[in-house]
């Protein structure tokens, strides 16, 4: 019998369960990417950015200090991913937004929004460069080679050391604090605060974090979490709702009424309509209490 048929035959130990859940994200980060750098296919996009993030969850729970040097290469590698797919996301909700004025008979309202396409085209160019520039010499050989020697050298003792359960812990009683910081702020819906929609915005990171660890570290936490990544997903989409629709309104604002050549009938009208979305979200979201809500 070979070493490999004896360990096939009893169970995997932590280490190898870490292993094997390490070099399925990695692996999949790794073809994605090459994908990704082809042809700019939003999925693929997506899913490169998807298993970056992953590991990047795992290892920020076997090595918070980033002893290993890698996290900050998957980081680098998970910010140009993201600013394609942002920006990916942001054009299709614009052209979907577009196909419902046309709907609605509403001409100018439609021009405005090719403009804004238009303009976030240009700037997911500009992305695009920047991956296809830096994305190749982060997922190069050298990353194989490091990779396998932290495996092969660190793993097991990084194992060891750390708990996810302990983790996950850490991460709800985070999450708890953030929404205590949250309650309070949003009491005057008529003007919402900057403050307010950043602490938010931390709480859905937060929410973010909690998902992606319940997920990706599954297989060794405790049966108490199993049901956190869905209840976290959940939590994540309704205020991402709220974060897309300002950063809808934010973009609008940043590039700006002359630049995008609309009337400002026109855009008082948008602008005013992607505000009162966003106070709609927040009226109608189950995770915080807002207003008069108690």
């Amino acid at each position: 019998m070979t070493a490999e048929q004896a360990r096939k035959g009893r169970p995997a130990s932590q280490t190898e369960q870490w292993e094997h859940a390490l070099n399925l994200l990695y692996f999949n980060f790794q073809d994605y990417s090459k994908e990704a750098l082809r042809k700019f296919d939003d999925e693929d996009i997506h899913q490169a950015r998807v298993n970056c993030r992953k590991l990047l969850t795992l290892l920020a729970i076997l090595d918070p200090k980033h002893s290993s040097g890698l996290y900050p290469i998957f980081k680098k590698a998970q910010k140009r991913l993201g600013k394609v797919r942002d920006a990916d996301v942001l054009i299709q909700s614009f052209k979907e937004r577009r196909q419902q004025a046309k709907a609605d008979g509403k001409p100018k309202t439609v021009k405005l929004l090719t403009a804004v396409i238009k303009h976030q085209k240009h700037t997911r160019k500009k992305y695009r460069e920047q991956l296809a520039q830096d994305l190749p010499k982060l997922t190069n050989s050298a990353l194989d080679e490091r990779w396998a020697v932290f495996l092969s050298t660190q793993l097991e003792s990084m194992v060891a050391r750390r708990d996810a359960n302990v983790v996950m812990r850490e991460l709800e009683v985070a999450f708890e604090q953030r929404k205590q910081a949250c309650k309070g702020l949003f009491k005057d819906l008529s003007s919402p605060s900057e403050e307010a929609f950043e602490t938010l915005h931390k709480l859905r990171i937060a929410a973010k974090e909690l998902r992606y660890t319940a997920g990706a570290a599954a297989f060794t936490l405790d049966p108490k979490f199993q049901a956190d990544e869905g209840i976290y997903k959940d939590v994540q989409a309704q205020l991402g709702e709220i974060n897309d629709k300002r950063i809808w309104l934010q973009t609008l604002n940043e590039i700006g009424r002359k630049k995008l050549d609309v009337g400002k009938k026109t855009w008082e009208a948008f602008t005013g309509e992607l505000r009162a979305e966003v106070l709609e979200a927040l009226q109608h979201n189950r995770v915080l209490p807002v207003g008069d809500s108690k």
